[in-house]
């Protein structure tokens, strides 16, 4: 599986499309195009019947510009990468970063897409497609897209571990509003592949996340406090704040009033009560037990009432 990398040196999951599936979606987004091309040209020709070769001619080649070119390009904007075929085969296009893509991405795919799919019948798209690592075609260099598959085998994203317990509730202050979506799913495919990274590199790239995040945060990192756990502990203050934001207004997120609890009524005659019986001095219950001895503690247990966080408390 090929892998994107983000600007903060973290692996994507995202699995680059290749020539099978990409022919297959064009092929079907060449289908349902070609039939609207020929619907607008036949309901053109019989509303300038009337008018000269000239004038025909020029409404010819502006349907072709708008329906053949114009159409797919609307289309990918609109849709953020989905087109017909696309979205029958599992498929997206997305920008090099992974993100979604825009009206000028879609307008350099699509008019290289005319050179390259339309007037050489596709052969130029397979050659550039199967000569490049990622399977791009000429579009997808010079727009910086990428074609990804969207319908991928669960359960490949790695374990996000929670903080340590010494972290908990420590960040609620923090203004998370100016940190970006890219940002966040950088720390979580850092925090999922961290015990897979060589210490050193991952070290590096903690303390280059962490570093980011504080940045946008307006807080810097707290003294002490390493790179990873302070990731781990902000992005949790991030999820409990969506989780609270989601669930605020549903039945079972808000607590509702309690009706009042109607007094009892006084009963009319008094209640015979059963004479209480004389109190006597306590009996004897023996010794009082010895107290328990002190529980030495191993100096390598302070990692075991961590929590199994796999974040140890600073020294």
């Amino acid at each position: 599986m090929s892998e994107l990398v983000t600007g903060e040196a973290v692996a994507l999951e995202l699995r680059p499309a290749r020539l099978p599936s990409r022919g297959m979606a064009t092929l079907l987004d060449l289908a349902v195009t070609l039939v609207a091309y020929m619907v607008v040209s036949l309901a053109l020709l019989a509303a300038t019947a009337s008018l000269d070769e000239a004038a025909q001619m020029a409404v010819s080649i502006a349907t072709f510009l708008l329906v053949l070119v114009g159409g797919p390009i609307a289309v990918e904007t609109l849709s953020h990468g989905r087109s017909l075929g696309k979205m029958a085969c599992g498929l997206r296009v997305v920008r090099d970063d992974g993100g979604p893509i825009r009206f000028r991405h879609a307008l350099v795919r699509g008019a290289l897409g005319v050179v390259e799919i339309l007037l050489t019948l596709g052969v130029v798209a397979c050659i550039a497609s199967l000569v490049s690592a990622r399977g791009r075609r000429l579009g997808d260099v010079f727009a910086g897209t990428l074609v990804v598959r969207e319908r991928v085998p669960g359960g490949r994203s790695g374990f996000v571990p929670p903080p340590p317990p010494w972290l908990a509730g420590r960040f609620q202050g923090l203004d998370l509003s100016a940190v970006p979506d890219g940002l966040w799913l950088a720390i979580r495919q850092y925090l999922g592949r961290m015990n897979q990274l060589d210490p050193q590199i991952g070290r590096a790239m903690a303390e280059r996340l962490a570093g980011d995040l504080a940045e946008r945060t307006g807080t810097p990192v707290p003294p002490g406090v390493p790179a990873a756990p302070y990731l781990a502990a902000v992005l949790q203050e991030r999820q409990v704040r969506e989780a609270r934001r989601v669930f605020a207004g549903t039945p079972g997120g808000m607590s509702a009033p309690q009706p009042p609890v109607p007094a009892a009524p006084l009963p009319s005659a008094p209640m015979a009560t059963a004479p209480m019986p004389a109190y006597g001095p306590p009996a004897s219950y023996g010794p009082a037990p010895a107290a328990p001895a002190a529980q030495e503690v191993r100096p390598d247990e302070g990692e075991e009432r961590a929590g199994g966080t796999g974040f140890a408390p600073p020294a």
